[in-house]
C-alpha cells in the first residue's frame, strides 16, 4: 500500500476482506501505516468528525443562543456596523486590533495599505473587519471539530447574528498548511503598493519560533523592538528578500497616521505585542486543534479495528497510541516555547493590549500569571502557554490531554528523557508548576505533590 494513502482508506477497506485470518493481517498492517497519516480534507467530513455537519459547541454558538433569547442584541453603528457590538458580546477587547494590508484574505477587495483590515482577538474567538465590507468574519475554537468560521452580514437587521461558513473558508484554513485541520494562519509577505502580495519574494509563516526580520510583512506594525528589525510598515517595489531590503522607516513606528486615515478603526494601534502574541495564539490553537480531530480519529479506527477483529471496543492498540503520542508532543513542545526565538533588544506597544492582556489571567498568591510578560529577551515571564486555561485544551479528549499533563510533568520535574524536550531554566520551572497547581482547574492528582517528590 502507498505511504500515501489516507487513513479514512481504511474503513473502505475493512468491508472488502472475508477471511479471518487475512482481516487480521491486513488490519495489523492498517493500523502501522495509520500511525503516520496525514488527515485530509474528505477525512474531516467522515465520522467522527463529519466537520460541515456536525453541531458547533463554541463561543458564537453561544452568542447565538443568546441572541436568539434575546439576552443579548447586536447593535449596528453607521461607523463601522456591528463591529464594537460583536466585539463587547464576545469579551474581545479592541486593544488587541492589528491590521495587516496584504490581500490574503476572504475580502481582498477591500484590502489595501490605505484601508488595511483589521483583526481583534481574544482566547477563544478571532474577528476580521474590513471598512465598508459586506460581512465581519468570525473564527472560533470548537469543542470537538477543530476550528469553525462565520460571517456576520454588515447590513442593519432586527435580528442579526452571525451564520456559520464551511466550504469558502476551508479552501485556506483547513489546507495542507495545516495538516488538513481547519485551523488559522499567519503569514508575512512582501507587498506592493496596492497591498498584493509579492509571492515569487517569498512568504514565511510566522509563530513564536521566527526570526523578527522574517514577520509582518504586509502588516502594520506600531511599537519599539530596538536594534530588531523586521518587515512592517513596508511596500516593496520590486523582488526581494529579507536579508536585501532596508525598513529603516518601517521600525519603531510608534504613529500609523501619515501611512493612512487611523480614525476610521476603533483605534489607531496595530500593537507589536498584541502582533506576538497572536502569532503565538495561532500556533498553539492550530495544535490544539490538530490533537484533538487527530485522537478522535485514531480512537474512532481503533474501534473499528476491535470492532472487526471481535475484541473490546476500548482495546488499545499501538498504532492510536503512536498518532496520539505524536500530536501530544506537538502540543507539548510548542506549549513550552521550544525554539522560540530569543529578543536582543526589548520590546514596547503603543495601546493598552499589554496591560488588558496580563489583567485577563489567573494568578497565583503570589500574584504571578503565565499571561505576565517580559518582553526583553522572550515574549512571555513564565515560558508555558496561557492556552492551557483555554476551552480549546480543556475539550481534548482524556487520552491526549492526560498524555499532555505527563509529559509536561516530566519536563517540569526536570525529569524528562527525550532528546528534543524543551529545555527550562530550573526557577521558571518551578514557578510554572507553582502557578499551574493553584490556578488551573482539573490537574491530575500525580500533580498536586510538591515539585521532585514524584
Amino acid at each position: 500500500m502507498a505511504a500515501s494513502a489516507r487513513p479514512s482508506a481504511v474503513r473502505q477497506l475493512l468491508v472488502t476482506v472475508a477471511p479471518r485470518r487475512g482481516l487480521r493481517v491486513l488490519l495489523v498492517g492498517l493500523a502501522a501505516f495509520a500511525a503516520g497519516t496525514t488527515v485530509s480534507g474528505q477525512d474531516i467530513e467522515r465520522a467522527p468528525i463529519h466537520y460541515s455537519s456536525s453541531e458547533p459547541r463554541n463561543a458564537v454558538t453561544q452568542l447565538k443562543e443568546r441572541l436568539a433569547t434575546g439576552a443579548t442584541k447586536l447593535e449596528f453603528a453607521t461607523e463601522h456596523g456591528y463591529l464594537r457590538s460583536l466585539l463587547r458580546a464576545l469579551d474581545i477587547p479592541e486593544s488587541s486590533q492589528v491590521l495587516v494590508f496584504s490581500k490574503t484574505s476572504l475580502q481582498r477587495e477591500r484590502i489595501s495599505p490605505k484601508t488595511p483590515r483589521a483583526i481583534y482577538f481574544n482566547d477563544e474567538v478571532m474577528v476580521g473587519f474590513c471598512l465598508r465590507g459586506q460581512v465581519i468574519e468570525i473564527s472560533a475554537v470548537d469543542d470537538a471539530i477543530g476550528t469553525t468560521y462565520y460571517t456576520l452580514e454588515q447590513t442593519r437587521e432586527e435580528k442579526a447574528g452571525p451564520e456559520r461558513q464551511t466550504e469558502s473558508c476551508l479552501l485556506c484554513h483547513s489546507s495542507s498548511t495545516n495538516q488538513g485541520i481547519p485551523g488559522h494562519l499567519v503569514r508575512s509577505v512582501f507587498v506592493d503598493r496596492q497591498g498584493l502580495p509579492l509571492l515569487a519574494s517569498g512568504t514565511f509563516r510566522t509563530d513564536h519560533t521566527s526570526p523578527l526580520a522574517e514577520r509582518w510583512g504586509g502588516w502594520y506594525v506600531t511599537g519599539t523592538s530596538g536594534r530588531q528589525t523586521h518587515m512592517g510598515n513596508m511596500i516593496s517595489r520590486g523582488p526581494r528578500r529579507p536579508e536585501e531590503i532596508d525598513n529603516t522607516d518601517g521600525v519603531n513606528v510608534v504613529d500609523l497616521k501619515e501611512r493612512f486615515t487611523t480614525s476610521f478603526y476603533p483605534t489607531p494601534h496595530s500593537d507589536i505585542v498584541a502582533l506576538m502574541v497572536l502569532e503565538h495564539q495561532v500556533g498553539m490553537l492550530n495544535r490544539l486543534a490538530r490533537a484533538g480531530v487527530e485522537t478522535r480519529m485514531a480512537l474512532d479506527y481503533e474501534k473499528e479495528f476491535n470492532k472487526a477483529l471481535g475484541e473490546p471496543l476500548d482495546q488499545e492498540s499501538s498504532s492510536a497510541r503512536s498518532r496520539i503520542r505524536s500530536v501530544g508532543e506537538a502540543v507539548v513542545h510548542y506549549m513550552l516555547f521550544r525554539d522560540e526565538i530569543r529578543l536582543t533588544d526589548p520590546i514596547e506597544g503603543t495601546s493598552s493590549f499589554t496591560t488588558d492582556f496580563a489583567a485577563r489571567g489567573p494568578r497565583d498568591s503570589k500574584g504571578r500569571s503565565l499571561r505576565d510578560f517580559d518582553l526583553k529577551t522572550r515574549i512571555f515571564r513564565y515560558p508555558c502557554s496561557y492556552l492551557i486555561y483555554s476551552r480549546a485544551f480543556d475539550s481534548l479528549p482524556d487520552a491526549v490531554r492526560d498524555y499532555v499533563y505527563q509529559r509536561l510533568w516530566e519536563i517540569l520535574n526536570g525529569q524528562g528523557t527525550k532528546k528534543d524536550d524543551p529545555v527550562l531554566a530550573l526557577e521558571d520551572r518551578e514557578a510554572i508548576l507553582e502557578i499551574l497547581r493553584e490556578t488551573k482547574q482539573g490537574l491530575p492528582d500525580s500533580w498536586k505533590s510538591p515539585a521532585g517528590s514524584h
